[in-house]
């Protein structure tokens, strides 16, 4: 495939293009889910092909294949060469490249066991058990397991030299409770909402969930929860868990941090940012002690890699610091509008797609605090987590949250479970109203599996590194 992809960039450097790059990506994945202690699917699927883009004269052109002869190849190349002739003839501006520095490198993530070696029957087992444990609960009426497991392998080749080869594994997955009775139905989720926890580790990371000593808990809660009741409206001091707080981060921060959002490039379709650029450096975006993180590095995160889909290494970089708005998340062709060198934050969902600029691991860092600190200083307030919908507009300013739980807090303690609970406020404000922050025993990196950005819809891995978080008098309830 490497002998086969450089014949591709010699017809392209002799065509006349000023860059052009290839990636190659095969992507194993499997996919179980269980219901009721009965196997509702188990899919095993595998895809592999290569994505040519092409810089012609100041505009793009990509093609893709999964046709991987070299006849085939060439077609590609061809049609993506012809795209962006045809995209310069139109263009409005002319695209330019930041300069990056140029690799040769290969990045395989870290994990202890491969989960594709784990025998299917024990994948299996696993979600049977635990579902079969929730169902224990009379109130629970669906009980379900799944567990995902991904393998992905990329070459990377480009006009410049670059020659990268990585190898990505990702593992995840979730339990989840559906009760219904006294005229009431709700759900509990374990580890996580949506679908669940996921990082780029192996099968020791589901083993490390510990879904089958949560599920009878996780079932009772949802059981709880039909006889709870609704969470009042009004101001109140909020804790918030870290896994709702992944989300607040990459609905709040992430989305709005993209730079062609900021640009208006998303404008269409998934709206803009109010994070624009006169903002840099002097807009105050949260309380000082709220500094968040661009991270691709992090051992284990979703959104770890080696190098993005433009060569980029995978970096730190700040887009808060000391509640400041600091930096924005790039692609080489954003950067340069700024005189910057790219953050690596190009990425696309798979060979079929171009790269554009998508979230890596975006981490509020952890503060100081112990979870007692955290609820001992809140005289009445509630500790919510765990999330059940969310709503915010396209500047991501106005935010609306629901969560499956909500304990109460009076003076410093915690309390009885409420129901249905919605926060809600505007960006900045929420930001500002933070007074404390979990330390770095209570910080996780949350993966999420499913951000979705583009036209056409791009999907893409992110993560969230967190800690519970406190905020004051935010604003609780349906809006009157």
């Amino acid at each position: 495939m490497r002998d086969r992809l450089k014949e591709v960039l010699d017809f392209l450097d002799s065509a006349g293009a000023e860059y052009f790059d290839l990636r190659y990506e095969s992507i194993d994945e499997e996919e179980i889910a269980v219901e009721n202690a009965v196997v509702k699917s188990y899919s095993i699927d595998q895809t592999q092909g290569v994505g040519v883009r092409v810089l012609y004269d100041g505009a793009w052109g990509f093609s893709a294949t999964n046709r991987l002869s070299k006849d085939a190849l060439l077609k590609a190349a061809k049609e993506a060469l012809d795209i962006a002739r045809t995209s310069a003839r139109l263009k409005k501006e002319k695209i330019v490249l930041s300069s990056e520095e140029v690799y040769k490198d290969t990045y395989r993530s870290e994990f202890v066991i491969d989960p594709f070696t784990v025998e299917k029957e024990k994948k299996v087992e696993l979600l049977v058990e635990a579902t079969a444990l929730m169902k224990k609960v009379p109130e629970v009426v669906r009980a379900e397991g799944e567990l995902r497991f991904r393998k992905i392998k990329k070459l990377f080749l480009s006009s410049e030299g670059a020659e990268i080869d990585q190898e990505v594994v990702v593992s995840g997955g979730l339990i989840r409770a559906h009760a219904a009775g006294n005229g009431d139905y709700q759900v509990r989720s374990y580890p996580a909402g949506l679908e669940g926890d996921n990082a780029t580790r192996g099968w020791e990371f589901i083993e490390e969930m510990s879904l089958l000593e949560n599920a009878e808990r996780v079932a009772g809660e949802a059981r709880d929860l039909l006889y709870a009741d609704v969470a009042p409206s009004g101001e109140y001091d909020l804790v918030i868990g870290g896994s709702q707080m992944a989300l607040q981060i990459h609905e709040s921060c992430g989305h709005p941090a993209e730079l062609d959002r900021v640009l208006g490039y998303e404008i269409s379709f998934a709206g803009g940012s109010f994070m624009t650029l006169d903002k840099i450096g002097s807009f105050r975006y949260g309380s000082p002690i709220v500094n968040i993180t661009a991270d691709a590095t992090i051992p284990g995160g979703l959104g770890t890699f080696g190098y993005d889909d433009e060569g980029v290494r995978a970096q730190k970089s700040f887009i808060v610091k000391d509640g400041i708005l600091v930096g924005y998340l790039m692609s080489r062709e954003t950067a340069v509008k700024l005189g910057l060198s790219s953050n690596g934050a190009a990425r696309a969902h798979g060979w079929w797609s171009i790269p554009i600029i998508r979230m890596t691991n975006i981490n509020l860092l952890p503060g100081t605090s112990s979870f007692e600190e955290l609820i001992g200083g809140v005289k009445e307030g509630f500790y919510i987590d765990t999330n059940k919908s969310w709503s915010i507009d396209d500047k991501r300013v106005n935010f609306q949250f629901a969560t499956e739980v909500a304990y109460e807090i009076k003076n410093g303690k915690l309390g009885r479970l409420y129901k249905n609970f919605v926060y809600w406020g505007k960006t900045p404000e929420f930001w500002g109203s933070c007074d404390a922050i979990g330390n770095e025993s209570l910080w996780h990196v949350w993966g999420v599996m499913n951000c979705g950005k583009g036209q056409p819809l791009q999907i893409m891995h992110v993560g969230h590194g967190t800690a519970p978080a406190r905020f004051r008098k935010v604003k609780v309830g349906v809006r009157s």
